[in-house]
């Protein structure tokens, strides 16, 4: 029986060692990405409000907090757009700040964030003169 299957494998001309090579690069390409998804979620439902530490960006305490991002940058007086990347530690020293104001700030934020505090809509844009407002 294996006699035949490899002179099977054997007589492969180069389209069929193509579609094999192929397979494999995609199954091993699916399989790579797939422990990524559940090395990710893993991660995070064991990293679920965290201790607000001062290496941590807005975007990490955001996402451990699962609150939207606009509401801390709100609360650090930062733009969210682009979204700032920078540990916490540097926000303080840039802001003047400690690191427990800091905290403080985001924490505050974080509480009135979730219910039963609904958070704050986004700052619509001011109408232009002659634009019709909607009641």
């Amino acid at each position: 029986m294996s006699g035949t299957i490899t002179g099977k494998i054997r007589a492969f001309h180069w389209q069929q060692w193509l579609v094999v090579a192929v397979f494999l690069l995609s199954s091993g390409f699916t399989a790579f990405r797939g422990m990524h998804i559940v090395r990710r979620t893993i991660y995070w439902q064991t990293h679920q409000d965290d201790t607000i530490r001062g290496w941590m960006n807005v975007g990490y305490v955001a996402h451990s907090y699962r609150v939207p991002p606009y509401l801390l940058y709100q609360a650090l007086a930062l733009p969210d757009k682009p979204p700032d990347k920078r540990p916490l530690r540097d926000i303080a020293r840039m802001q003047h700040r400690s690191l427990d104001r800091v905290n403080a700030a985001l924490q505050n934020a974080i509480t009135h964030a979730r219910p039963p505090y609904p958070p704050p809509a986004p700052s619509a844009p001011e109408p232009t003169p002659g634009q019709r407002t909607q009641p």
